[in-house]
């Protein structure tokens, strides 16, 4: 009897502490992108804003880039390369013009964020080791379901981000 309560807690424990593992890592529960294995971060719409981007072309959307901790004390002080445990995210959305605001403005003028893209969700992980092969970062995206990209639309991302290899692959910069 003292056995099976003593198993009984151990397994408990076991179990308790891997839930705990699981919640510290700051990675929910979920699908992982292929290739990094990254899922995508709870909480990641609280972190700071680092900058806003209205990208044209193929992409044609307006984006918001967060950071977490790590993130965005490596930019306020300027430090690349950006330290193991930063976290990137950006969220996408298409734009459309602003019917209330142009009324009061009046002329077309303002625009705000419309429908998700497909892709609206992405993060760039810094792990030195574990992604040593692409540059130190790991890269993940999301559809606006959560689903995450395939092998193949991920193996785009660190050739992408292959010009900018003297600010540590990362495009965005810091807007105080």
């Amino acid at each position: 009897m003292r056995l099976t309560a003593f198993l009984l807690v151990a397994v408990s424990i076991v179990a308790g502490v891997g839930a705990f593992m699981a919640r510290a890592s700051g990675q929910a529960e979920g699908a992982a992108v292929p290739i990094y294995g990254i899922k995508i971060y709870p909480g990641y719409r609280d972190w700071k804003l680092i900058s806003v981007a209205h990208e044209e072309g193929s992409l044609n959307d307006l984006r918001a880039v967060l950071g977490n901790d790590i993130a965005l004390k490596a930019y306020r002080e300027g430090k690349l390369p950006f330290p193991d445990g930063t976290v990137i995210a950006r969220i996408a959305w298409s734009y459309v013009p602003s019917e209330e605001n142009n009324k009061a403005f009046g002329r077309k003028q303002s625009y705000v964020p419309g429908p998700q893209p497909e892709w609206y969700l992405q993060f760039m992980v810094k792990d030195s080791k574990k992604y040593a092969a692409s540059g130190g970062w790991g890269y993940a995206q999301f559809d606006k379901d959560g689903k995450p990209a395939d092998a193949a639309k991920l193996e785009t991302c660190f050739p992408c981000h292959l010009p900018i290899k003297d600010r540590d692959y990362v495009y965005t910069h810091y807007a105080p």
